[in-house]
């Protein structure tokens, strides 16, 4: 291989052929139809074969007339198919180097104290005496969104984003979401990206949304979150800069750490501190205000929610912590679930859903993106200088194809 279109190439089939391998392994792609129909075509692949072809273009992509940022995206991402392929050989591998080799992240349980402590702090914060669990389960039962006005509210603070962010993040012309209600799925919300700016978004209606949390759902998932990223660099990566490597988002890969950090700094980008009042007058103004007997939906207090959300944030780790425990320590399923519930602060059937997605083959190692992804760019956000806006610095996220370890390079290069 002698050109770098050659080794793009040859990364867009590697990536297409662990599809067939696992079905949902390739999240988007949105390059040449008549690619995947010639690796439709191919001999059913071998995962320890696609391992030892994807450590080849590790070496190839070191030749290739690429840009250096180019060489390091597809060396991260061809190194992590072949951790993949390894795995999805039978190869033996814990919890903790699966995520090192996907991810470009080092973790390790975090200590319990941090969880007590954010505890205490939620202790404080929530009305009325009491066990802390049961508390915060009768707030968030005041603020459930009925399941026949999810999609109604996901589209009007959706709406609202839209207008907040698409001339400041440069939203191409024409870019267009569609909304659908998913049922007994392991996710609260899922951007499906089709290509040519549309994105279906599907949103669990299963698991009892509350109406503070809709608008960090929406910015993940939408404005200025998954659609928005993936329109950007469509628009600016591959059609003005040739770079097809883009059109693939591969599951298991730096990428995916990249993009939920994004997804999860999305409403901090947008709307920052008071996003909690925002919100809650958005409601007031598309539903009529709290009280109204016709109110289709419940009202929420702004400010206390904002707290919570800040106090909690420790406890995001709490589900990595379950998976090493499950994983590499081998705790039974019971105790990790009585785990997630003590200190995630989750009722049953809530830790059960997060359990469901900690065991389920494909997505296991996945959670970690979450946890590291905030991790690793909140610092990064926050780090920006002083005449810089939070959305300007994190437009950066959405245009360029970054990786965790050039995050951590200009992180160490800012504390010089």
């Amino acid at each position: 291989m002698d050109t770098g279109q050659d080794v793009v190439t040859e990364y867009l089939k590697l990536g297409l052929r662990f599809d067939r391998v696992v079905s949902g392994f390739v999240d988007a792609y949105t390059g040449d139809p008549a690619l995947r129909r010639a690796v439709d075509d191919e001999p059913a692949p071998d995962p320890a074969d696609l391992a030892r072809q994807a450590t080849r273009l590790v070496a190839a992509v070191g030749d290739a007339d690429l840009s250096a940022q180019r060489v390091d995206f597809l060396t991260a991402h061809l190194q992590a198919l072949a951790v993949a392929g390894r795995r999805l050989a039978g190869q033996e591998m814990g919890f903790v180097a699966e995520v090192a080799g996907y991810f470009q992240v080092e973790i390790d349980l975090v200590d319990e104290d941090v969880f007590a402590a954010a505890h205490a702090r939620l202790d404080e914060l929530l009305p009325g005496r009491g066990d802390l669990l049961d508390r915060l389960a009768a707030l968030r039962e005041l603020e459930l969104c009925p399941p026949d006005q999810v999609e109604r509210v996901v589209r009007v603070i959706a709406a609202d984003l839209r207008e907040r962010v698409a001339g400041p993040t440069g939203l191409p012309a024409g870019e267009h979401i569609d909304f659908e209600i998913a049922r007994d799925v392991a996710w609260s919300g899922f951007n499906y990206y089709l290509g040519d700016f549309s994105s279906r978004v599907a949103v669990n209606a299963d698991i009892g949304h509350r109406m503070s949390q809709l608008g960090v759902l929406v910015a993940h998932e939408c404005y200025p979150g998954h659609h928005t990223e993936h329109c950007r660099k469509e628009d600016l990566l591959v059609r003005q800069g040739g770079q097809a490597e883009q059109t693939i988002f591969l599951v298991n890969t730096p990428q995916c750490v990249m993009a939920e950090g994004l997804g999860d700094l999305a409403l901090s980008a947008a709307i920052g501190p008071g996003w909690g009042r925002w919100l809650s007058e958005l409601f007031d103004a598309n539903f009529g205000p709290v009280g109204d007997a016709g109110r289709p939906v419940p009202g929420f207090d702004a400010d206390l929610a904002e707290e919570l959300e800040l106090a909690s944030r420790p406890l995001n780790a709490v589900r990595q912590n379950a998976a090493i425990l499950l994983h590499d320590r081998g705790r039974p399923v019971s105790e990790v679930q009585e785990y997630l519930q003590r200190w995630s602060l989750a009722g049953p059937e809530q830790a059960a859903q997060r359990l469901r997605f900690l065991t389920d083959p494909l997505w296991r190692a996945y959670v970690s993106t979450y946890v590291e992804g905030e991790r690793l760019l909140r610092p990064w956000l926050d780090a920006r200088p002083a005449e810089q806006s939070a959305l300007e610095r994190f437009r950066r996220l959405l245009d360029e194809p970054l990786t965790p370890v050039a995050i951590r390079a200009e992180l160490a290069g800012a504390s010089v």
